[in-house]
Formats: structure tokens, C-alpha cells, sequence
């Protein structure tokens, strides 16, 4: 975790962790500004979009610096929320998924 603190630190310190909530069945969508690209987050189910996750964590190492600092960022209630209409959910998931 140490050679990630930097990047942990800015993510937490540039509010790039992501609530988007659509209005009004209230669905919920993480994502975190990564340096290329945004990633999607399931927190519940510890998985990010992001290579790091897929070559390492899946492989028992340690998880990628996005989920680390999505717990940190949770826990200093530095999470930056922004609220959509549901029309905009087809749209929303359609980018992120073109994404991956």
C-alpha cells in the first residue's frame, strides 16, 4: 500500500471518488477518476473496473489503489455525490460499460 499512498491521497484529496445517484428509484453507481480513465466500483462485492484489480487482486494480492481509497474516502466523508434523472440511467451505464 505505501507505493500507492500518493495516489490514494490525491484521489481523496481531489474528491474523485463518485456517487452517482439516479432520482427517484434512488439506484446507486460508484466510480472513482482514475489518471486515464473513470472506473466503475462495486464496494459490496470488492471489484473494480480497473486492470490493476484484474491482474492483482483476482490473483490474491492486494486491492488496486481505487478500492483503497474508496474505503478511505468513505470513512473522512470525502465522496462527491451527483444526482441524475433515472432517464439517464440507460445512457450512464451505456458510457461506463464502453469504457471497460
Amino acid at each position: 500500500m505505501t507505493k500507492d499512498l500518493g495516489k490514494i491521497e490525491t484521489v481523496i484529496s481531489e474528491k474523485r471518488i463518485k456517487l452517482h445517484i439516479f432520482e427517484p428509484s434512488q439506484r446507486k453507481i460508484w466510480t472513482v477518476v482514475g489518471k486515464e480513465k473513470e472506473y466503475w466500483i462495486e464496494p459490496v462485492l470488492n471489484f473494480c473496473s480497473c486492470e490493476s484489480f484484474y491482474f492483482n487482486s483476482i490473483i490474491g494480492k492486494n486491492d488496486c489503489y481505487h478500492l483503497q481509497s474508496f474505503a478511505l474516502a468513505q470513512k473522512e466523508n470525502k465522496v462527491e455525490q451527483i444526482k441524475f434523472s433515472d432517464d439517464e440511467f440507460s445512457d450512464f451505464i451505456s458510457g461506463l460499460v464502453s469504457d471497460l
